[in-house]
């Protein structure tokens, strides 16, 4: 069995005025006693407990995290704002007629328990299996939006089928044209079109540079706020597509490894100007990561695969080709999308090693020995 570690959003369900003022005003206090911290001795902080803090109206478990979290920030001065977070032993998740719940006190003596807004389609399944135990519950924090909606974040691990025997690999090539290509074994390929990412970079970059020349620094900081929370949607969204188009065919999917990519694709000054091209702000690691944690609780295998030469190679042979732009030429005229032909090339990869002499057409991904052949550590040495 698999391990999967995962943290749920919850908002909560109504809740009145009074218990959003007690949250606020608690999260204040806790944000006070966690600078109170920072001005004691390092080596006398870490002997602290809740006893040294009687007199604050918290539970003494959340001044224990809270010490422990203070202590964990080594380098912070001050803290804007110290979120209040329990362990699982001191809140619990049950189901309450239709709804379901918390409970945690966090006032000392007093425990309450908060009805809890459950999106249907994502958290249930999840909260069943803590309920009946077969999820165990990580740690909860307590916080607020930026539109004044209060929510828990609750970490819960849990264990999940083994990755099962599948029929082939999905090759998934990421880019800025198309955010992400993933095409079956010689078939045929789905696409996720940059277009609309590439106008709302530019749209934000405008706006930036005008509040700048203006000194509004804090709607600067705001919109790159928002402009993160609707790229990591747009990434959860084709990451649930993904995952959805292997699980109808029964394959696995196979990404190329994109890792020190920064240091290697060289970009011209102008480039990185411009928002929409500017390979630095994309997100590529951040869909991968999304899919693999999505992939695993659906049982499905993902794999890593070198990533040289995958976008230059011929699908059908191997050999070097010419991409010019959105198409692939090889050398015996062939044409085909370029960002397919390189997510045929992810696919069908099998431990294939690129041969330094490439003056004149080859085979880029020459087979080497089976005994060699193992993902993720291909041989870099010239083919013989």
């Amino acid at each position: 069995m698999a391990k999967l570690a995962l943290t749920v959003k919850l908002s909560f369900y109504r809740l009145n005025q009074i218990k959003a003022l007690e949250f606020e005003h608690m999260t204040m206090v806790n944000t006070q006693v966690a600078n109170d911290l920072l001005l004691v001795d390092k080596k006398e902080r870490k002997k602290l407990t809740s006893s040294a803090f009687r007199h604050i109206e918290i539970g003494s478990a959340w001044i224990n995290q809270t010490i422990r979290n203070t202590n964990a920030k080594t380098k912070v001065k001050h803290f804007k704002r110290m979120w209040l977070e329990v362990n699982n032993q001191n809140f619990e998740i049950s189901k309450q007629g239709k709804f379901y719940t918390v409970a945690f006190n966090l006032l000392r003596g007093r425990k309450g328990r908060i009805p809890l807004d459950i999106h249907s389609a994502s958290h249930t399944d999840t909260l069943d299996k803590i309920i009946s135990g077969a999820a165990k519950l990580g740690s909860l924090k307590l916080c607020k939006s930026k539109k004044g909606i209060w929510y828990v974040l609750i970490s819960v691990s849990m264990d999940v089928p083994d990755a099962g025997q599948v029929k082939g690999w999905i090759g998934v090539d990421r880019g800025q044209n198309n955010i992400a290509v993933a095409a079956l074994p010689k078939g045929f390929g789905r696409f996720w079109k940059g277009g609309r990412v590439k106008e709302l970079r530019c749209q934000f970059q405008r706006t930036r540079c005008k509040l700048q020349n203006a000194k509004q620094l804090k709607e600067v900081k705001r919109l790159e706020q928002r402009e993160s929370r609707i790229m990591t949607h747009i990434n959860h969204v084709i990451s649930k597509q993904l995952v959805q188009f292997a699980q109808d065919f029964g394959m696995g999917l196979r990404f190329e490894d994109l890792s020190g990519c920064r240091q290697t694709m060289k970009q011209k000054k102008k480039t990185k100007s411009d928002a929409a091209n500017n390979r630095d702000s994309w997100a590529f690691y951040q869909l991968e990561l999304f899919t693999r944690y999505k992939a695993i609780r659906a049982g499905i295998p993902v794999e890593s695969v070198p990533a040289p030469y995958t976008s230059k190679s011929d699908h059908r042979n191997g050999v070097l080709g010419v991409r010019n732009r959105d198409w692939f030429r090889g050398f015996d005229g062939y044409r085909c999308n370029a960002d397919w032909n390189a997510s045929q090339n992810i696919g069908q990869w099998l431990g294939f090693s690129c041969p330094l002499s490439l003056q004149k057409p080859v085979f880029a991904m020459a087979t080497v020995d089976a005994e060699g052949a193992v993902n993720d550590s291909p041989l870099t040495g010239e083919a013989s």
